[in-house]
């Protein structure tokens, strides 16, 4: 099951202490101060990765902590500085400090960015010699790292999102497109999470299905919708079962809005899909219905190859149009 969003608790690591030393040198009684600084303790990171399942392996993951600085040594050796620790993130996460309220975003692999700094490590008594002080006693405790909670947010990104009721055929057409291994099912909600699938270098996503209401909450679809923002193009599929078209490509359309209108003025293309299941007139009609709406539209049968090779020719020029767009 995908985790997309998450709270964690974080540590950075505490400073080492300073320490009170003397240097001893042979036949004589004292050689001055020479306690070393504490180490500082560790940074916490986020660092994006290709792996959008990445946070599920945290669920059991109470606080992740920093290593401590150690402490200064003798010598005037200062002390160890404390491990820093990478807290990995799927490419397309928001994080939110719940502390600060500063946010995040993580958009591209290998992206890192410091959420938390390590304490700085204190001061041996060797930093508090002088010419006044020649038998320094004072030193400090290393500062106390960093903590907080953080929200972790996967906002997927795609090239191309499938949107559209449930029973779309969104599922069977990312299948037949990337080799994916969406479930399959005739009945509502078959897709509970979304779907990645490769396109000859393009990312599609199967976005689950939307239903009226879905904005406001109700059904599986306000769960989903976020991941919509960051997909380029809206590839929306409505079923040729459907007896009203018209009514099935307004609901996800008033949905979308109500929920960001931003989303509604991305680039669309409509995908009548299911085209085995019906006769010539019933397309035709359905596609003239459509193009009212939208003149950007293709219908598809996966259980046809020449109709297959259509869409990956329809999809392919849309996509590389999209890139050119984005330069």
């Amino acid at each position: 099951m995908l985790i997309d969003e998450i709270k964690i608790k974080a540590k950075s690591g505490n400073g080492g202490k300073g320490v009170v030393r003397w240097r001893h040198e042979k036949d004589k009684e004292f050689s001055g101060a020479s306690g070393g600084d504490g180490g500082k303790g560790g940074d916490v990171f986020a660092e994006a990765v290709r792996d959008i399942g990445v946070l599920a392996k945290y669920r059991g993951i109470k606080e992740f902590k920093a290593g401590n600085g150690g402490d200064g040594e003798s010598n005037s050796r200062h002390g160890k500085n404390g491990n820093s620790l990478r807290i990995r993130l799927p490419v397309g996460s928001m994080v939110t400090n719940l502390k600060t309220g500063w946010d995040y975003e993580l958009l591209n692999d290998g992206q890192v960015i410091k959420l938390l700094e390590g304490g700085r490590g204190g001061f041996g008594n060797e930093h508090f010699k002088g010419s006044t002080n020649v038998r320094p006693v004072e030193h400090t405790d290393g500062r106390v790292g960093d903590s907080a909670e953080f929200n972790i947010e996967l906002r997927l990104i795609a090239d191309a999102g499938l949107i559209g009721l449930p029973n779309a055929g969104k599922s069977s057409l990312l299948n037949a497109l990337t080799r994916a291994t969406a479930k399959v099912a005739s009945y509502a909600f078959t897709t509970l999470e979304p779907n990645l699938g490769d396109f000859y270098g393009y990312i599609i996503a199967d976005i689950p299905g939307l239903i009226e209401g879905a904005s406001g909450g109700k059904g599986l679809g306000h769960k989903f919708l976020r991941h919509i923002r960051r997909t380029k193009i809206l590839l929306h599929c409505v079923s040729l079962e459907d007896r009203d078209i018209e009514l099935s490509y307004k609901i996800i359309r008033r949905e979308l809005e109500a929920y960001d209108k931003e989303l509604v003025l991305k680039p669309e293309a409509i995908i009548l899909t299911k085209t085995d299941l019906v006769d010539s007139k019933a397309i035709k009609k359905a596609t003239d219905v459509v193009k009212k709406f939208n003149k950007n539209v293709t219908n598809i049968s996966i259980n046809d190859p020449a109709s297959l090779k259509k869409i990956s020719k329809f999809l392919t020029k849309l996509l590389k149009g999209a890139k050119k767009d984005d330069k």
